[in-house]
């Protein structure tokens, strides 16, 4: 049945893709982002850092040039389901690319605008060896586009990772105690993770204490956490290639009065923006309502980043939940709510979940509880 869900979900992003170059008569797509490349494929746990992978597309088509250290894991990853031709041709990407358009006769050609500018000169040059004539328009962001609405392939693996990371705070409640530095902290973090089922790690996580809280994304350091200190715990697993992300803050010892009043407005604007999402609403207007909240608590200098972000094969993608953002909320969106306060010098406290746009609002993946847990 899973087999069979993934092949649904990877037949539905190729029909997407085609229907996209439809309309704006592509003849053919160019593919060097890593991330659109799972997505397409299917091929979990294969991708990496390295550009070492092109994906050529046509209305009836699709090809894959990767070399010897990834060919064998993206056949067995990947299987007949998405009817990819793969290789591992010994010829650099842009003499490969150049040789599917000209066996195609492609002659609208589109790019990705992340294709490194080396890339698409030295594409050029290979068209032009071949005497081809080709238009490469940019697509403008599209494929990211595309992949803002998860299927329910993508979100069994993000709700899988959620479950990881939701245990994890769960342990480190019964772990963090006095005298342990936020490095100490951070190995124990990360070291339950990868030992109870991720995959890795979603990005380097965050542990701020004391006044290192008031830096939305302080790198942990030796600082040694006491009594008294906040704790800003930012972290998320990695399951299949997908994140998750979630922010709590803890207390060691007994919270002030001042720490207090300040968690129970961002726990305000955090339930307030959950409660305020509506499928096809704009996202700015999701974070001018935290921005607000915080605002009319006396606080509104102390929360400057955006509500929240896009959550997939990428840790940060769209939709965009901030001032500037043009994107709506539209059902099976994920994204974060995360607002937060930061004084300078004394403590920041976030308060993070993530989850998907539904018919009937905001579902969140996480679990763990939004009372000010003390440890």
């Amino acid at each position: 049945m899973e087999r069979d869900e993934a092949c649904r979900a990877l037949r539905g992003r190729m029909e997407q893709l085609r229907n996209l170059m439809g309309e704006r008569g592509y003849d053919a797509i160019v593919v060097r982002s890593n991330p659109d490349i799972r997505w397409l494929t299917g091929a979990s746990r294969v991708l990496d850092d390295e550009s070492a992978h092109t994906a050529f597309v046509t209305a009836d088509g699709a090809w894959l040039h990767t070399d010897s250290r990834y060919y064998h894991s993206f056949l067995a990853q990947m299987g007949d389901a998405a009817s990819w031709e793969v290789d591992m041709e010994f010829v650099a990407h842009p003499a490969w690319v150049a040789a599917r358009v000209q066996e195609r006769r492609a002659r609208v050609v589109a790019v990705e605008d992340t294709m490194t500018l080396g890339f698409y000169e030295d594409l050029e040059a290979e068209l032009n060896k071949r005497s081809c004539a080709c238009m490469m328009p940019r697509l403008h962001g599209d494929l990211p586009v595309l992949r803002l609405l998860k299927d329910e392939e993508e979100m069994g693996l993000m709700r899988h990772a959620q479950r990881i990371t939701d245990a994890a705070f769960d342990h480190m409640c019964a772990f963090i105690r006095p005298g342990l530095t936020e490095l100490q902290i951070r190995a124990e973090l990360e070291g339950y993770m990868l030992s109870n089922g991720a995959e890795g790690l979603s990005f380097d996580s965050i542990v701020a204490s004391g006044p290192n809280g008031a830096n939305p994304h302080a790198r942990p350091g030796s600082r040694v956490v006491g009594t008294g200190d906040l704790i800003v715990l930012d972290y998320g697993a990695l399951y299949g290639d997908y994140h998750s992300d979630m922010t709590r803050t803890v207390c060691v010892g007994k919270p002030s009065a001042k720490q207090r009043e300040v968690y129970d407005v961002v726990r305000l604007a955090h339930e307030q923006c959950a409660q305020a999402a509506v499928p096809g609403m704009l996202a700015k207007n999701l974070h001018e309502l935290a921005q607000q909240i915080i605002a009319d608590a006396g606080y509104g200098d102390y929360f400057s980043h955006g509500l929240g972000h896009g959550v997939g094969i990428q840790i940060h993608e769209r939709p965009s939940v901030g001032r500037t953002s043009t994107d709506r909320l539209d059902v099976g969106s994920v994204f974060t709510i995360e607002p937060g306060i930061y004084l300078p010098g004394e403590f920041g406290i976030r308060l993070e979940d993530f989850g998907v746009m539904t018919e009937a609002g905001f579902e969140p993946f996480t679990t763990s509880t939004h009372d000010l847990v003390c440890v």
